[in-house]
């Protein structure tokens, strides 16, 4: 068989589909990727082979926070909010174009197309184009369901997701119509994130079914297309790995703070905060860079800042994990069995924080709204028998990473051929 998948987005949005697409050449079938431009040399490095398309995402991110920024702090500066609009809609049809042509490159002659939420609108129409099956991965319910919205009844939550796709439409529409016309399909008439299911496509979600308590039979109608197969890595070692258990082996279990593609606005202010708050609890820390720049900071004795680390081998060692909540920092320190504290810096961001509170394996908060008083709080809150054990019995019905892995490529091998049956 040959599969296409394509991933846009950060390590944590590109990673699950370098870890499917490792499994299924280790099964004998032909992998085409195409990926952020950034993350092309990292899926190189499994052993894959990949192109990138779209705009840079490190320059996006940054464009579409400072719109999002000028909305909800400073929209009275008209025209700093108009230039920075202008800015984002030209990256978001850049965007949407170069998916057009690498969807179409890589989707030619194969058997499925898989995809991420970014894009899922061009791939719906590629899969069009060329009659051929498509797969989507979800990293947590995007489609309409009464688990996402608790503070409303589950009738009403639904009905507000269902409201928001045609809310997005007029402005989805003025790219999707061209589009739809260059590669010679009819007009649409709604929106493409309804059309998966109109074509009885497979929607993987990519995250275990416990995450949700009752999604699986809300969804049940869906007859196995929206199946749960656990978060999906491949738990790749690093070059520091070595001396970050040696530094933990020094001493007491250490708290893991980490913030991934989400840069901090001071790294020095946060590694400040980080390292007075442990010290007034008197533990150590161990501080993940990410794409926050702390290289030029010192540690101190109880501080250790490390670059790429495998969460898989680290978080199980730490007492608690401290994160912005992305899904696959997450669903790391679920499966350690080791509380998490959520501080969270974007929308999708919140509904892991949400779901952590909600399960009672750890604490949320925004991190713009963190200070060395509440990290201090929110560290004693979590750091208790009572958590610890919640976080070590939620683990045990977690989905081993190797098991997610070869869930997912047994899908998708399993729906190319009901589909060449049917």
């Amino acid at each position: 068989m040959k599969f296409a998948l394509t991933s846009y987005g950060t390590r944590g949005d590109v990673e699950p589909f370098v870890a499917v697409g490792r499994e299924l050449v280790s099964r004998g079938h032909q992998v085409s990727m195409a990926v952020s431009p950034d993350q092309v040399a990292f899926a190189e490095s499994a052993g894959l082979t990949a192109v990138g398309y779209g705009p840079d995402p490190r320059r996006w991110q940054s464009v579409h926070r400072e719109v999002l920024h000028h909305l909800t702090h400073n929209f009275w500066q008209v025209r700093d909010l108009i230039k920075r609009g202008h800015e984002d809609w030209e990256l978001i049809t850049q965007f949407w174009q170069d998916a057009e042509d690498t969807m179409t490159s890589v989707a030619r002659d194969a058997d499925l197309l898989f995809t991420g939420p970014l894009g899922e609108e061009t791939a719906v129409n590629v899969a069009e184009y060329y009659g051929i099956p498509m797969a989507t991965m979800h990293y947590f319910p995007l489609r309409p369901n009464g688990q996402m919205i608790r503070a409303l009844p589950p009738s009403v939550g639904r009905t507000l997701m269902s409201a928001s796709e045609w809310v997005t439409w007029p402005l989805a529409k003025r790219l999707d119509g061209p589009q739809r016309r260059r590669l010679g399909l009819p007009k649409a008439t709604g929106p493409a994130s309804r059309r998966p299911a109109q074509n009885r496509s497979l929607e993987i979600q990519a995250y275990d079914e416990a995450c949700f308590p009752g999604l699986a039979a809300e969804w049940a109608k869906f007859d196995g297309r929206r199946p749960f197969v656990g978060a999906l890595t491949i738990e790749q070692a690093t070059d520091d790995d070595a001396e970050v258990a040696s530094w933990i082996s020094e001493g007491a279990p250490p708290i893991f703070f980490g913030f991934g593609s989400m840069p901090v606005e001071s790294a020095a202010d946060t590694l400040d905060m980080i390292t007075t708050a442990c010290a007034e609890l008197g533990e150590r820390a161990l501080v993940g860079s990410g794409w926050s720049d702390f290289g030029h900071l010192a540690d101190v004795d109880h501080v250790k800042v490390v670059g790429a680390i495998n969460y898989a081998a680290a978080f199980p060692a730490c007492r608690a994990v401290v994160h912005h909540g992305g899904v696959g920092t997450t669903a790391a320190g679920l499966r350690a069995g080791v509380p998490t504290l959520v501080l969270s810096t974007w929308a999708d961001q919140n509904f892991w924080a949400d779901q952590v509170k909600r399960l009672k394996v750890g604490y949320a908060r925004r991190f713009s709204d963190t200070t060395r008083e509440t990290l201090v709080a929110d560290l004693r809150r979590i750091l208790t028998p009572e958590y610890a054990a919640r976080a070590r019995d939620f683990a045990a019905r977690m989905t081993p990473a190797a098991e997610s892995v070869a869930a997912a490529a047994d899908v998708l091998q399993d729906f190319v051929r009901l589909k060449a049956v049917g």
